[in-house]
C-alpha cells in the first residue's frame, strides 16, 4: 500500500514538472520541437561547412586533409607516389651492399674456407666435401648474403609506409586502373610489396576479399622485380647499356633502363589482368569502400616484427630450404662426366641453339632451370658456367663452385669472353623480368590457392610471355640492326 502511494506521488510530481515546463515554454513563446530540429540544423550546418567548399569562403583543411590534396592528386599523386617507391629501392639496393659484402665474407670466405680445410685435415674424401660445402652449403650462403639485406631493409621500410598510413593512398590512386583491367584496387599494395619478395606479395594478397581478383593478383605478382633480380638488372645495365652514353651520363642511362624495366613489368600487370579477367577468370570488379585511415606515427616495435619476423625470416627461410638442393645439383651437373663432358656442358650445349634464337644462350637457359629455387644464384651460376664451358683458368674456385666477383670491368671480361652482346644484355634483362617465379613463391601460390591448375598458370604464363617476348626482340633487332 505504501508502494503504491510512493509511485503514484511521483507520478504526480512527474506530471507537474512537465506542466511546468509547458508553461515556461508557452510564456516564452518557444516551441520544444522547433528547438531541437533548429539544434540539428546548426549542427548539420557546422559540418558541412568542415568537409565542403563554398566559394568565397575561407577553406578550413586538417593535416591530413592538406597531406591528401598531394598524395591523392590526380597529378600530383603519381609522381610523388613514383618518387616514394625510388626512394625506398634506392635505399635498399645501396643499403644492402654493405651488410651483403659483410655476410660473404663472413659466410663464404671465412666458414666457407673452415670447413673445407677441416674437412681435408680430417679425411673426407673430395667428392662429399665438395658436394656438401661447394654444393649444398654454398648455395645456401649465397642466398643468405644476397637475399637477407636488401630484405632486412625493404621490408621494414614498406611495413613503415604502410603504419603511417601512406600505402592506402597508394591503392587509392591506381584502384580506378586495376578496375579497368577487371581487377582489384588493393592489388596495387601486393604489386608493390612484390619489388621486395614476390613470395611474400603472394601471402600478402589475402587483404583481397574477392577469390577471383585474389588469384589475378597472384598470377600477375611475378611481374614485380624481385630483391633478388635487382642485381642482375644494375649489374647488366651499367656493364652494357651505360657503356653506349657518354661517361658523364653513363650511370644515370643505366639506372634509366633499370626504371624502364620495371615500369614494363607494371605494364605487363595490368595487361595479363585485364586478360585474365575477360578469359580464365572472367567476372566483373567488385567495389571496395577504400578507408583512408589517419596518419599516425608508426610504431617501431610492431613495424620490426611484423616485417622482420612474419616477413623477411619466413620467406628467408623457405628460399634456404629450396636453395640447398640446387647447390646440390648444380655442383654435381659440374662435376659428373658423360663421355668427355660433364652434364652441365651437355645441357649448355643441347640448349644453346634455342638459347640464341631468342637472344640468349644456352649457358643462361641453363643458369635459369639450375637456380629456379633462388634467383639470387642466377649470377654466380652463369659466371661459374662460363668459367667451366670455356675452360678457363685463374678464374673461380672449381667446377660446380659458385662465386661472384665485384669488379665490374672483370665481369665484363668474362661475360665478352663466354660471347655475350648488347642483345644478349638486352634479352636478360627482360628474361630476368618475364620467366617463370622462383620455387619459393611457387610454393606459396600452391599453398594459397591449394589447386596446381592455377599454380602452373602462375608459373608457365610469366614463363611463357618471357619467351615471346625475347624471340620478338631478338628477330627484330637482327632485322634492323
Amino acid at each position: 500500500m505504501k508502494h503504491e502511494e510512493n509511485t503514484e506521488s511521483k507520478k504526480n510530481n512527474l506530471e507537474d514538472i512537465i506542466s511546468e515546463a509547458n508553461v515556461l515554454r508557452w510564456k516564452s513563446g518557444s516551441n520544444f520541437h522547433d528547438d531541437i530540429m533548429d539544434s540539428l540544423y546548426k549542427d548539420a550546418s557546422d559540418i558541412a561547412k568542415s568537409v565542403i567548399n563554398y566559394t568565397g569562403e575561407k577553406k578550413a583543411f586538417s593535416f591530413d586533409k592538406k597531406v591528401d590534396r598531394i598524395l591523392t592528386n590526380k597529378f600530383l599523386g603519381f609522381p610523388v607516389m613514383l618518387l616514394m617507391l625510388m626512394g625506398v629501392f634506392w635505399l635498399t639496393i645501396v643499403g644492402a651492399n654493405y651488410p651483403s659484402r659483410f655476410l660473404s665474407y663472413i659466410l663464404i670466405d671465412v666458414i666457407h674456407t673452415f670447413l673445407k680445410s677441416a674437412a681435408d685435415s680430417v679425411g673426407i674424401p673430395v667428392l662429399i666435401s665438395g658436394f656438401l660445402f661447394d654444393g649444398v652449403y654454398l648455395a645456401g650462403a649465397w642466398v643468405v648474403s644476397v637475399m637477407l639485406p636488401p630484405m632486412a631493409i625493404f621490408f621494414p621500410l614498406f611495413t613503415l609506409l604502410e603504419d603511417l598510413g601512406y600505402l592506402p593512398r597508394v591503392a587509392f590512386n591506381l584502384d580506378n586502373y586495376f578496375r579497368k583491367v577487371g581487377a582489384h584496387g588493393k592489388q596495387a599494395l601486393t604489386m608493390t610489396m612484390g619489388y621486395g619478395c614476390n613470395a611474400a606479395a603472394v601471402l600478402s594478397a589475402r587483404i583481397i576479399d574477392s577469390p577471383r581478383e585474389r588469384l589475378i593478383a597472384i598470377i600477375t605478382n611475378n611481374f614485380s622485380l624481385c630483391n633478388g633480380r635487382w642485381p642482375t638488372q644494375i649489374l647488366i645495365s651499367t656493364i652494357f647499356i651505360g657503356a653506349l652514353a657518354p661517361t658523364y651520363l653513363a650511370s644515370i642511362v643505366s639506372a634509366s633502363s633499370v626504371v624502364i624495366v620495371s615500369l614494363l613489368g607494371v605494364f605487363f600487370v595490368f595487361v595479363v589482368s585485364y586478360g585474365l579477367s575477360k578469359t580464365l577468370l572472367k567476372g566483373e570488379p567488385s567495389f571496395f569502400s577504400l578507408e583512408l585511415p589517419p596518419y599516425r606515427t608508426p610504431k617501431l616495435l610492431s613495424v620490426l616484427y611484423t616485417s622482420f619476423i612474419d616477413r623477411t625470416l619466413l620467406v628467408l627461410w623457405r628460399a634456404i630450404v629450396f636453395a640447398f638442393p640446387a647447390g646440390a645439383v648444380i655442383w654435381l651437373i659440374s662435376n659428373i662426366y658423360i663421355g668427355d663432358k660433364v652434364i652441365a656442358e651437355h645441357m649448355t650445349d643441347f640448349f644453346d641453339p634455342f638459347g640464341l634464337l631468342i637472344g640468349l644462350n644456352g649457358i643462361i637457359i641453363v643458369a635459369y632451370i639450375v637456380a629456379v629455387p633462388a634467383n639470387e644464384i642466377v649470377l654466380p651460376t652463369v659466371f661459374m658456367l662460363i668459367v667451366l664451358t670455356s675452360k678457363m683458368t685463374g678464374i673461380g674456385e672449381g667446377s660446380g663452385v659458385l662465386f661472384d666477383m665485384e669488379n665490374t670491368a672483370s665481369i665484363e671480361e668474362l661475360l665478352r669472353a663466354g660471347g655475350w652482346t648488347l642483345l644478349t644484355a638486352v634479352n636478360l634483362m627482360l628474361f630476368s623480368l618475364l620467366h617463370n617465379p622462383c620455387s619459393t613463391t611457387v610454393f606459396n601460390i600452391y599453398k594459397e590457392t591449394k589447386s596446381i591448375k592455377w599454380t602452373s598458370v602462375a608459373t608457365l604464363l610469366p614463363l611463357f610471355i618471357g619467351i615471346i617476348v625475347c624471340f620478338l626482340v631478338a628477330f627484330i633487332w637482327r632485322l634492323f640492326v
